[in-house]
Parts: structure tokens; C-alpha cells; sequence
């Protein structure tokens, strides 16, 4: 017979039991509640964002403010150097026009170049924003207004926030970051003047080069990238067409210029449709025709512009040589003379195609997939825009470079159509949104690149 006080005994075990089960259960909660949040260890570029946006944000809206046009960045570059300096880098200005270079060392690892460009457009700004343009600067003889309609001023920003979080955050990384501030890129003359000035010999051949453009049709918080080709050789192309003038009521005295023109402008028409593989990409395009007085007067001469994109060498090569077949066939078909054949003029300095390295990119979209969502950093077209970043990966040293597109529209502008695009005198970019991607993106692309 089971006494009273053994089946107490009993009981008392059968409640452990019972606790340790009920603690047993809990246990991962507890586990979870005594451990320290690291929220903020996740993410520290984040957070140095999230207290740096202020300071970003007013930069930015000083240098739209003060937007200097190629060549003329003399205020942008001092400002840009100012600020590099106040962070640790040690700053060389006056490289290649008012280029300027700044280095910090920290350590054995990689040398990773990180470009932004400086100068803004001539034309008037019509955006509305409270923090719009106020210079002006002389432009063909006339005097006009400024205005950063192409995105550098968000390109200046971003670069300069991560350079200041990557200052903020050197026990992370190993290696050498080498910020350039690029004149002259909307003339195409930048990179060149830089890398004639002595970059590379003077301040190393980096490991990789990055850099970034404002897209006018992608969300913020995202970024896109190509791998492979993302922006095109971009040319500026002549043809001055001669011809013999007349009165215009005797056009039959006359070989008419503007007619010859005219053919030779149809018969451009067929060099992508039929000179050039379907495979590959080019665009020929005629952007002015200037010639002629008066309504009355034949004139003797006509002077076709034209741009012409492409990827490849060998394509940008077959359409020089058709525009000279093309342009010197039409004329001797109109009757004109030996001495007054079209001349072709194609300038020997021209904008290179930008050819983002792959295996780059792919640890680039890594990094930003990691910074922002994989959602976020997403694959897309090519464009046949052009870009005189392609430089820094075209000397004999072949630098492994990359571009990518920082989403700078908010998505309701897109989706009611009311985001104009890059060049446009309405554009300006969301500021807080674009710099906070911009700034998260750069910064882990390149933390990762020294890991």
C-alpha cells in the first residue's frame, strides 16, 4: 500500500517534470532575450548614413546651387578637396585642369579608384526647386544660366559620403582608396586630361575603377548595371559638302549642295540596315544641316553634323569608311569636280565605349544586393549614351572598371510619367533617397572589394 507520503513524493517529481518541460519550451525565447541586439552591428553603413544625410543633403544643394560648366570648375574642385581633406585624405588638386585626387592608405590590399565628375551644363534651370542654380557663365558669345541637369552634383555627393563612411570605418578594410573629382565630362575631355596629367604614374595603377551615373528612369533604392558593354563610343562627326552656287530661279547653273545633302543624308540611312551585322549595335545620326542665306540663293557649300554610337571597334571603323564612300559616290554622281569632293572630318579624340568587367560586376551586384535587396539591384539594357569613364580602363594597364545606375525618381513620378529625363532643364534627382543608395551601395562594393 502506497503511503501518503510517497505519493507526495511523487507529485513533487511530476512537477519538475513539469517546470523543466515549461522551461524546456521557452528555452530558445530566453535564449533570444538574453543575447544583445545586433541590429546595428548588421548594418553600420546605415547608420553612419543615417547621421551623415543632413550634412550630405545641404552639400548637395550647394553644389546645384553652384554648378560650373566644363572647364570651369574652379570653385567645385576647392570644395571637394576641402571636404577630403577634413576626413584624412591627403588631396593633390590642379590634376589635369582642376582635377583633383585624394588618397588614404590603410594598409596592404587592393587600390580601388572611385570617380566622380564635376561639371554641370549651360542652360537655364526651370526645375522649381528652392535650391536651383544661381550662376551664369558665357556660352557661344552669350551669357547663360547653369545647371547640373545631368546628375553630377548627386554623383559628387554620393561620392563624397562614401568616402567619409569608408574614412569612419578603417579597422574594416585593407588597401589603398583613390577618390578622383573629373573635369570636363560633358566634353568629353575629362579623363583624358587627368590620365595625360600623370594619374596612373603618379598616384598608381589601381586594381579596379568605379564609378556611377543618375538614371532619370529608374525607382529610388535601386540600382542597375549591364555586364558587358553599358554605354557606347560616342563621335562627333563633320561632312562638308561643297557645291557650285546660283541664283534660285537657275537652279539648272547651279550642282545645289543642299541637294547633294539630302542624298548623301538618305543613303546614311542604310549603313545600320545594311552595311553593319544585325548582331551588333550602332546608331548614325544627322543632329543639324547648316547652309544657305537667303530663299533665293543656291549655296555653295553645306555642313552636315552627325553623332555616330557604337560598341565595337571594328563597326565604328565600317561606318567611317561607308560615310566616305557614300558621301564621295553621291558627289560624283551630281557632277562635282575632283577638288570640290565632301570631306568626312572625324575627329581623332572620341568618347570610348564603357565595357563593365564581369566578374567586377558580378561581386559589385553581390554587394549591392547585400546593401539594398536583391530586388533592388537588378540587370538591365544597355544604352548608346556615352561616357568618358571609359578611360580609366583603356590604357595599357587594362584596369578592370565598372559603372552602375543609381535610381533617382520617385516610383509615383514614374508611374505618372512625369519624370524628365537626364539633360532636361525640369530633372533633379529625389536628394535624400538617391544619396542614401548611392552612398550604401558604393561604400559596401567597395568594403567588399578589400575583404
Amino acid at each position: 500500500m502506497t503511503t501518503f507520503s510517497e505519493i507526495r513524493r511523487e507529485l513533487a517529481i511530476l512537477e519538475n517534470y513539469k517546470q523543466l518541460a515549461m522551461i524546456t519550451q521557452l528555452f530558445p525565447l530566453l535564449f533570444l532575450l538574453m543575447t544583445p541586439s545586433t541590429d546595428h552591428d548588421v548594418n553600420p553603413i546605415s547608420d553612419f548614413i543615417d547621421k551623415d544625410i543632413e550634412y550630405l543633403s545641404e552639400f548637395y544643394k550647394q553644389r546645384h546651387i553652384n554648378a560650373e560648366i566644363s572647364l570651369e570648375e574652379k570653385e567645385t574642385s576647392k570644395a571637394l578637396a576641402a571636404e577630403m581633406r577634413k576626413v584624412g585624405y591627403e588631396v593633390t588638386e590642379g590634376v589635369g585642369g582642376y582635377g583633383i585626387v585624394a588618397v588614404m592608405k590603410n594598409g596592404d590590399g587592393p587600390q580601388i579608384l572611385y570617380r566622380t565628375d564635376m561639371d554641370a551644363l549651360p542652360m537655364q534651370e526651370k526645375s522649381g526647386v528652392d535650391y536651383a542654380s544661381q550662376l551664369t557663365t558665357m556660352w557661344n558669345g552669350e551669357k547663360v544660366g547653369t545647371m547640373h541637369s545631368c546628375g553630377h552634383d548627386m554623383h559628387m555627393t554620393t561620392w563624397l559620403g562614401t568616402a567619409r563612411a569608408l574614412a569612419s570605418m578603417k579597422d574594416q578594410w585593407s588597401g589603398t582608396l583613390m577618390f578622383i573629382g573629373q573635369p570636363a565630362e560633358e566634353i568629353g575631355a575629362g579623363a583624358r586630361m587627368m590620365l595625360d596629367a600623370g594619374l596612373y604614374e603618379r598616384f598608381g595603377v589601381p586594381d579596379y575603377g568605379l564609378g556611377l551615373h543618375c538614371n532619370a528612369s529608374l525607382p529610388i533604392g535601386q540600382v542597375a548595371t549591364v555586364s558587358g558593354y553599358i554605354m557606347a563610343n560616342t563621335e562627333m562627326i563633320d561632312i562638308k559638302i561643297k557645291g557650285v552656287g546660283a541664283h534660285g530661279a537657275s537652279p539648272h547653273q547651279s550642282i545645289d549642295p543642299i541637294v547633294v545633302a539630302s542624298m548623301i543624308i538618305m543613303e546614311i540611312q542604310t549603313i545600320v540596315s545594311r552595311n553593319i551585322k544585325p548582331i551588333d549595335d550602332a546608331v548614325v545620326t544627322v543632329g543639324a544641316i547648316k547652309g544657305g542665306t537667303k530663299h533665293n540663293i543656291i549655296p555653295d557649300e553645306v555642313t552636315l553634323q552627325l553623332t555616330v554610337r557604337t560598341y565595337k571597334e571594328e563597326v565604328r571603323l565600317m561606318i567611317h569608311k561607308r560615310l566616305r564612300e557614300i558621301s564621295r559616290g553621291i558627289a560624283i554622281a551630281s557632277g562635282l569636280p575632283k577638288d570640290l569632293m565632301p570631306e568626312v572630318i572625324i575627329p581623332e579624340n572620341f568618347t570610348p565605349s564603357n565595357y563593365n568587367d564581369p566578374a567586377l560586376t558580378a561581386n559589385f551586384m553581390t554587394s549591392a544586393a547585400k546593401a539594398i535587396g536583391a530586388d533592388n539591384a537588378i540587370y538591365t539594357e544597355p544604352t548608346m549614351g556615352g561616357e568618358d569613364f571609359a578611360w580609366y580602363g583603356k590604357t595599357e594597364h587594362d584596369v578592370p572598371t565598372m559603372m552602375y545606375w543609381l535610381g533617382t525618381v520617385p516610383p509615383e513620378k514614374l508611374e505618372k510619367g512625369e519624370n524628365p529625363g537626364l539633360h532636361s532643364p525640369f530633372y533633379y534627382p529625389a536628394v535624400e533617397e538617391s544619396i542614401r543608395t548611392g552612398v550604401q551601395v558604393s561604400t559596401q562594393a567597395m568594403l567588399d572589394l578589400m575583404k
